[in-house]
């Protein structure tokens, strides 16, 4: 492992090439990965890479979930929880189902319990690939709130179905009562774990004296901690870092300062895109070590099979999105509903944004070489391994790449009338004004009269409020202040190089000098 640490090093660096390639013409960064992945793997002098499963699940999985949690609104999962819940768990179960049918149909020695347990290993989308697309093109906001919060749920629902079709495949047997209560179990349990946990670590931010660092390190432990202590009693660790990122983000406002917030966010936000570029690349460079395990199935064979099972998928998410508008329809005549869509172009782009990934992977990776307390080789593993493989690929290139031409050829509409972020942003701003204002004047009057510091605060909320609706002065005012800012630093650095200025008050002054420019582009 230590020989290989710098073509890991190297292969970062290689990540970020590669992204800043995707942000230039304008295409889904996990796209680019996976594709820069594979022709890399095609290179005689790169190493083979074959990914270990327990990494993935222990390493990865937990700090991504949590990542997602944390900037997932509580408001908008709730608003669409139904939806979000049946696409979770409900046809996560159905997909499983079909794909297990459509398994022991077509493709030679599955049975139905191997069928099974490719559907739960490909059955959950990747978040990651359809938030990238919607970020760069505009969707309505439901949309991207309905496929935020499926992707939470779906990767823990999939991995239970893949459990319990492990032991079927194994013991040979399997009895559906018993199937049905764990599932309920692992749910629960799951999720009350990682609320227990998480409590644990909200009282450990509100009553021990934390600094900002010591605030990082418990969000870095935090999901770590939810997951072990899920797993350990075989309940879903997912949903435990899933439940407990959510309780955590809704209540950072009362577990730290302002410090630790920004310090919290840039971190996590540079944490995950790491994370998330390794991961997908890493997906593209282990074609090779699973290509050698075919064995005496022929290479056209298995990629017509996994072509096959791309095409249900496909299909069965399509299917599934209009079935689910359509009872969302129908059920909001007897129960209040959040609003659906009375058109067939939202389901159809949430059909479609069912891009397979990470989890798909690391769940067929973690299939054993052996059956458990036998030395049997495990039927049908190398197959599973490449048909997933070709899933992932075909659903990352064919929808990841024409999922933003469907989206602008569609243009659709917001059901809400919600304005711009950039709209609502700057009404919010005039509203913070006005109401600052009001405030001041009702209970702090005299002292708004007779000090002149309380007067230039008023002074400043009052021009903000006067002028946030003029772009032209703000641009022009921007630009000038930015240039005002860019002199400061030269100068805080021209005057660092005295040996008497202590460089520590530079480095404060210079921090703060980021902080108002942050703060002026935010503006």
């Amino acid at each position: 492992m230590l020989h290989q640490f710098p073509f890991y090093l190297l292969l970062v660096l290689f990540i970020m090439l590669l992204i800043m390639l995707a942000n230039r013409i304008r295409v889904a960064y996990p796209i680019i990965l996976v594709l820069g992945g594979l022709l890399l793997s095609l290179i005689p002098a790169i190493p083979v890479v074959e990914i270990n499963p327990e990494l993935i699940f222990l390493i990865f999985l937990p700090p991504l979930l949590y990542e997602a949690a944390w900037q997932t609104s509580w408001k908008e999962f709730w608003r669409f929880r139904r939806i979000i819940s049946s696409f979770a768990f409900l046809i996560v179960l159905l997909t499983s189902l079909v794909v297990a049918w459509v398994a022991s149909s077509f493709i030679p020695g599955f049975s139905l319990a191997l069928g099974f347990l490719l559907g739960g290993i490909v059955s959950p989308p990747d978040a990651v690939s359809a938030a990238a697309i919607m970020k760069s093109v505009k969707v309505p906001k439901s949309l991207e709130a309905i496929v935020e919060g499926e992707s939470l749920l779906n990767d823990a629902s999939s991995l239970i179905v893949f459990r319990f079709a492990l032991i079927a495949v194994e013991t040979g047997h399997f009895v559906f009562r018993d199937a049905a209560l764990s599932f309920f179990w692992v749910i629960l349990a799951g999720i009350a774990i990682g609320l227990a946990v998480a409590i644990v670590f909200y009282l450990l931010h509100r009553w021990l004296p934390t600094d900002v660092n010591i605030d990082l390190v418990f969000t870095l432990v935090a999901p770590y901690a939810m997951y072990l202590a899920a797993e350990s009693i075989h309940v879903s660790g997912v949903l435990a870092v899933v439940s407990g990122g959510l309780f955590l983000s809704t209540h950072q406002h009362r577990i730290m300062n302002s410090s630790s917030r920004l310090r919290v966010t840039s971190v996590w936000s540079a944490l995950g895109f790491v994370l998330n570029g390794l991961v997908f690349m890493l997906i593209g460079l282990a074609l090779p070590a699973i290509s050698k395990g075919l064995g005496p199935v022929s290479m056209e064979e298995a990629i017509g099979y996994g072509v096959l099972i791309t095409g249900v998928l496909i299909v069965g998410r399509l299917l599934s999105a209009y079935g689910a508008i359509a009872f969302t329809i129908f059920i909001s005549r007897y129960i209040t509903t959040a609003g659906a869509p009375r058109n067939w172009r939202g389901p159809f782009i949430f059909g479609w944004s069912g891009m397979r990934g990470v989890v798909s992977l690391a769940a067929a990776l973690s299939i054993p070489v052996f059956i458990t307390g036998t030395t049997i080789p495990f039927p049908q593993r190398n197959l599973i391994l490449f048909i997933t493989f070709v899933v992932i690929l075909l659903t990352l290139v064919v929808q990841g790449l024409t999922m933003p031409w469907f989206i602008k050829l569609l243009q659709l509409e917001d059901p809400d009338h919600h304005p711009t972020h950039e709209a609502e942003h700057k009404m919010l701003s005039r509203k913070l004004a006005d109401q600052s204002l009001e405030y001041l004047q009702q209970h702090y009057a005299v002292e708004l009269d007779t000090q002149p510091a309380l007067q230039k605060i008023a002074q400043v909320w009052k021009q903000k409020k006067e002028l946030s609706g003029n772009e032209q002065l703000n641009r022009v005012c921007r630009n000038v202040y930015l240039e005002v800012l860019g002199k400061q630093r030269d100068w805080l650095h021209e005057w660092n190089r005295d040996l008497k200025t202590d460089e520590d008050v530079v480095r404060r002054q210079l921090m703060q000098l980021d902080l108002e420019e942050e703060k002026l582009k935010l503006s």
